[in-house]
C-alpha cells in the first residue's frame, strides 16, 4: 500500500488537525519521498515511518509540536537539515538501518536544541573509530545515544515507566479493598456469632426437652411398675380367698 493511501485510512474519518500519533510502518512512498502528510498536521507529536523506502526528507511538511519521530530501515544518508528547519522541537530521532556513513552526515542534526536521544544503530557510521565519542562531541545536546549515554547508563524506558506509576496509582485502591474486605470479614463474624448463640440456646432447649421427655419416661414405667405390683397382689389375694372356701368345704 502507498504511504498516501495509507495516511488516509490512518485518518479513520477524523481531520489531520486531530491527529497526535500517526503510523505508516511498511507502506510504500513514490520514489523515497514523503507524501500525504501535509502542514495540516499541526497537533501531530509522534511520527513513524519505518522500512517505507525513504531516501530523502526534502518533502517532510512543517510539524511544529513532532516531538518522537521513526525512520529506521530506510535509504537515507543526506537531507538531515530538514529536520531542524520542519521538526524543531524533536526530543527523540531513531535513524537506525539507513545509509548514514560518516559524521558530516549527522552534522546537521546540530540545529536541533531538544534532541535527547538518538538512534543511529546498525548504521555504517558505528563502525567508525572513536565513533561514540565523536557523536556526543559533535551533538552536546544529546543525552543518549544507541540507548546509552556516555557513562553507558541504559535510556530509561518510557513503557515501564508508565507501568510503575500505574503501579502506585492502583496502590490505594487495593488498600482500600483489603479494608473493605475486612469490615465484611467482621460483619460475617459477627453474623456467624448471631448464628452461634442461637444455635447453642436451641440446642439447650432441645437438651431440656429430651430431658423432660425421658422424665416422663421413667414416671410412666413406675406407674406401669406400680400397677402391674397391685394387679399381682390383687391375684394373691384371690388366690387365698379360694383356699379358704375350699377349706370350709371340707
Amino acid at each position: 500500500m502507498d504511504m498516501k493511501k495509507r495516511i488516509t485510512l490512518e485518518l479513520r474519518n477524523r481531520s489531520a488537525a486531530e491527529i497526535a500519533e500517526l503510523v505508516v510502518d511498511n507502506s510504500r512512498s513514490a520514489d523515497g519521498e514523503v507524501e500525504g502528510l501535509t502542514d495540516a498536521f499541526t497537533e501531530l507529536e509522534f511520527l513513524s515511518m519505518v522500512n517505507v523506502g525513504l531516501s530523502s526528507l526534502a518533502k517532510l511538511p512543517s510539524l511544529p509540536k513532532l516531538h518522537k519521530l521513526e525512520l529506521s530501515d530506510n535509504n537515507l544518508s543526506g537531507s538531515l537539515e530538514m529536520l531542524s528547519e520542519k521538526c524543531p522541537n524533536l526530543t527523540y530521532l531513531n535513524l537506525s538501518g539507513n545509509k548514514i556513513k560518516e559524521l558530516s552526515n549527522v552534522e546537521a542534526l546540530q540545529n536541533l536544541k531538544s534532541l535527547q536521544s538518538l538512534d543511529l544503530f546498525n548504521c555504517e557510521i558505528t563502525t567508525l573509530e572513536d565513533y561514540r565519542e565523536s557523536v556526543f562531541e559533535l551533538l552536546p545536546q544529546v543525552t543518549y545515544l544507541d540507548g546509552f549515554d556516555q557513562e553507558d547508563n541504559e535510556a530509561p524506558d518510557s513503557e515501564a515507566d508508565d507501568e510503575d506509576d500505574d503501579g502506585e496509582d492502583g496502590a490505594a485502591p487495593t488498600g482500600d479493598y483489603d479494608e473493605d474486605e475486612d469490615d465484611d470479614e467482621e460483619e460475617d463474624g459477627s453474623e456467624g456469632g448471631e448464628v452461634g448463640l442461637s444455635f447453642q440456646v436451641n440446642r439447650a432447649n432441645q437438651d431440656d426437652d429430651e430431658d423432660d421427655y425421658a422424665d416422663e419416661e421413667e414416671e410412666e414405667d413406675k406407674a406401669i411398675a406400680q400397677g402391674e405390683k397391685r394387679k399381682r397382689g390383687a391375684d394373691a389375694e384371690g388366690e387365698d380367698d379360694e383356699d379358704e372356701d375350699d377349706d370350709e368345704d371340707d
